[in-house]
């Protein structure tokens, strides 16, 4: 890139910039927060600083199992989040591909997605117990209605004069939903899912500080029986590791599958 300016609409800016940029605002988010420590404007109790919280993550890894919490934290976001995606991307798909399939399925879904999902804890406790099945319904309710909903959304966006000319040229619904649809609308809902992970370490912890006894949100119970805000910290600064590697992951494997996307700067 021979010329670039910080503000050009909607333009690429050069790799180390990028770097540089993501690097400096947590450079600033942790000195602020080191700051307001060390100088006193916050309670060292209920605020330490970023140095207690490396060190209290570094005594959970080493001395108190972390790992195995972190791990079965995964273990459910990613149990929770394939089965929700086995349903809202087929279902999704064809709502948005086919307005009698939305009329039959959309005035559930809508209903389903207006309903906070904390709401069904009691009830899941009851149904299943204070086992796996509990955390992973919930985890499944928070994001499978509006994965749907969003997909279905993206579906109906795909272009009708693709639909117009695969018909000319004699293809079925079949075909079309195959060839046409679903190849179409395809980078869409991966960026749905990505969006939709988000959500699920959201809820994530809601689950596992309720009728648990691992995860990281259930050691973050734990530490707050003891006051140790440090430890707490230590598992949001955990869960958002995570979420932005995750996050990584997907962005990579949405462009090396629709490399024509990032040629065309999408």
């Amino acid at each position: 890139m021979k010329h670039w300016r910080w503000f050009d609409y909607k333009k690429t800016i050069p790799a180390p910039a990028v770097i540089g940029l993501g690097v400096s605002v947590w450079m600033i988010f942790f000195g602020l927060w080191e700051m307001s420590s060390a100088m006193g404007w916050v309670s060292e109790l209920l605020v330490p600083g970023p140095q207690k919280v490396v060190v209290a993550l570094y005594n959970l890894i080493a001395e108190r199992g972390f790992l195995g919490d972190i791990g079965i934290s995964i273990y459910r976001i990613l149990a929770s989040f394939i089965a929700a995606c086995v349903i809202a991307v087929p279902l999704g798909i064809l709502m948005g591909s086919f307005r009698s399939i939305e009329a039959f399925f959309n005035p559930f879904v809508s209903a389903w997605r207006y309903l906070p999902a904390p709401s069904f804890i009691p009830i899941l406790l009851m149904w299943f117990g204070t086992g796996e099945a509990p955390k992973l319904a919930l985890l499944f309710i928070g994001v499978v209605w509006f994965l749907t909903t969003i997909i279905m959304d993206h579906t109906k966006n795909v272009r009708t004069e693709l639909i117009e000319t695969a018909l000319t040229l004699g293809g079925n619904r079949k075909q079309i939903l195959w060839t046409v649809m679903i190849p179409a609308v395809m980078p869409d809902v991966m960026t749905a899912m990505r969006q939709m992970l988000a959500m699920s370490w959201t809820y994530l912890v809601i689950a596992e500080i309720v009728a648990s006894t691992n995860g990281i949100g259930a050691m973050m119970m734990r530490a707050k029986r003891f006051l140790h805000t440090d430890e707490i910290l230590a598992g949001i600064v955990v869960i958002g590791v995570l979420g932005l590697a995750f996050d990584y992951l997907f962005k990579v494997a949405h462009r090396k599958l629709f490399p024509y996307l990032e040629t065309h700067g999408r």
